[in-house]
């Protein structure tokens, strides 16, 4: 590896006396280069950047002119120069280097500004693969990872609130902190990286390569956290490049600053109410810790509300509520009489909103819309010393996906159950067992190590709730390897199982079934989720 030369300590104050502009977002551009030029600041500038500052009356003078070669091949060379890159690299006290500066006649570049091309939203807008190539930028990274290697004597701005920082301490002497060259440093570098990282992103996913040999995430610092799980932990939250609807995106409206834990229930619950279709009718799903422990339709919100919190009053105690549809003042009304740390709707009316400005820790999130499901993306999971991706679970059944296995067919009715409990299933960590009827989830069994417990426990809190599991659908979300949590749910009132089959025992729980008159289906497809 290279060697560090001996340099000179970079000094703490450097006055900027030149500086390049070059951005394609131009928010705030004229204001800042008119600071610049108040200052004394000569400023160097590329195409539409140039023009926009000359068009408001300021002396720029043109990359063109630093260089000797006019901009060529549309565009795509311009700034890559030894004149601009011997302008930002160059160690200003290191005598080597300041003799190289002035035997080319290559002068200082104190101030980068650079924001690069729009390439993560022109994917996003859906353009053609030429469109996307010619939106990933070459000169503009360059330029960035010049100035920040050189951060002892250049200052380098990414976006319009890195400017403003620059501005406010050059608005004292002309000059830079060392401190502050070294703090956009540390972001200029996270710019590139997060911006190399979706072009990777999108060049696998086009060539269709699920496991590139290497791969990057990169996300933006939406919010620090006061801690994360627990208290001695650290946590921030980050968004990704153009995220789907979701909490992501989400407008907070009231309520407490968003903790670690919250944004993790209140996604889990999002993702799930997600699933049932407002078109159909209003769904309400109720989330503890990740799980659901209340999932119900309605004629309206409100009795969505009412069915699925019957389901589990005590769990729903500092839960997440998330609505398929509008929250109206009726549905706040009730929500508001047990404690709910997040209620997550696309919409809320505005007597809704007043409703719950008297409650004012209670976090209330808009989305103006839901997430599809059936959208393909991918999943992260941190392991030590590396972390584990795959596909979204984007299963969704009908019953002509249905398998009969046992004597009696299933009615019409309890079909519907079926599907309506797989698909809460599907989001409730393994082991799951869910019983369900009529549009409503009656017991909820989560998490344990074998799937007997988890039926016994929620036939218990169906029982504890005074809900009937007579006639109900249980839905499991992985094969039965034995009988005995068929039985448990069939001594507990079912009438009807889907689970996805596939084990070596399934014939012995087909037997059980039909000793039982139940009806069973098998769907082909396990919803593990840990």
């Amino acid at each position: 590896m290279p060697a560090a030369p001996d340099f000179p300590p970079a000094p703490d104050r450097v006055i900027v006396r030149r500086a390049l502009l070059s951005v394609s977002d131009k928010t705030g551009l004229v204001e800042a280069a008119r600071t610049l030029a108040a200052l004394g600041v000569e400023l160097v500038s590329t195409g539409g950047t140039r023009k926009a500052i000359a068009d408001a009356g300021l002396p720029v003078k043109d990359i063109a002119d630093l260089t000797g070669f006019p901009e060529m091949m549309d565009g795509r060379v311009k700034t890559l120069h030894p004149v601009v890159h011997g302008g930002l690299l160059g160690v200003r006290d290191a005598p080597e280097h300041r003799a190289a500066m002035e035997l080319h006649g290559i002068g200082a570049i104190d101030l980068v500004y650079v924001n690069l091309y729009p390439f993560e939203q022109t994917v996003a807008a859906g353009a053609d693969f030429d469109t996307c190539v010619e939106n990933i930028d070459i000169g503009g990274p360059a330029m960035i990872r010049s100035a920040a290697k050189n951060h002892g004597y250049v200052a380098v701005c990414t976006d319009p609130a890195d400017m403003a920082e620059v501005l406010a301490e050059l608005a004292d002497g002309g000059a830079t902190s060392l401190a502050l060259r070294r703090r956009l440093a540390a972001r200029a570098y996270g710019r590139t990286a997060t911006y190399d990282a979706s072009i990777a992103s999108w060049f696998a996913h086009e060539l269709g390569e699920f496991a590139p040999a290497r791969f990057s995430i990169g996300g933006q610092l939406a919010q620090t956290m006061r801690y994360g799980e627990n208290p001695h932990q650290d946590a921030a939250f980050y968004r990704f490049p153009n995220p789907p609807v979701g909490v992501a995106t989400a407008t907070q409206l009231q309520g407490k600053e968003l903790s670690y834990n919250n944004i993790n229930d209140t996604d889990a619950a999002f993702e799930l109410i997600a699933e049932f279709d407002p078109a159909v009718g209003p769904a309400c799903a109720i989330i503890k810790h990740a799980n659901p422990c209340g999932l119900a339709t309605g004629a309206t919100m409100l009795e969505a509300y009412q069915r699925a919190l019957a389901c589990d009053p005590t769990s729903a105690f500092g839960g997440i509520v998330a609505l398929n549809g509008r929250l109206d003042a009726a549905t706040a009304a009730q929500l508001l009489e047990v404690f709910t740390e997040v209620v997550i709707a696309p919409a809320a009316d505005d007597d809704a909103v007043a409703l719950f400005r008297k409650k004012k820790n209670v976090r209330l999130l808009v989305t103006g819309g839901l997430p599809d499901p059936s959208v393909p993306g991918r999943t992260f999971k941190s392991v030590s010393g590396g972390f584990l991706t795959q596909t979204r679970d984007t299963a969704r059944l009908t019953p002509a996906d249905l398998r009969v296995v046992t004597r009696r067919a299933p009615t019409k009715e309890e079909v519907a159950d079926m599907l309506f409990a797989f698909t809460v299933a599907k989001h409730v960590k393994s082991n799951a067992i869910v019983y369900a009827r009529a549009g409503q989830t009656l017991g909820i069994g989560a998490g344990q190590m074998n799937r007997k417990d988890s039926a016994r426990i929620a036939a218990l809190r169906a029982a504890d709730f005074g809900l009937d599991l007579k006639g109900s659908a249980c839905a499991s979300e992985a094969f039965f390897p034995f009988p005995d949590g068929l039985i448990q749910a069939a001594d507990a009132g079912c009438t009807a199982i889907i689970q996805p089959g596939g084990s070596i025992g399934d014939q012995a729980v087909i037997d059980a079934a039909d000793e039982r008159g139940l009806a069973m289906v098998f769907t082909g497809v396990r919803v593990f989720r840990h």
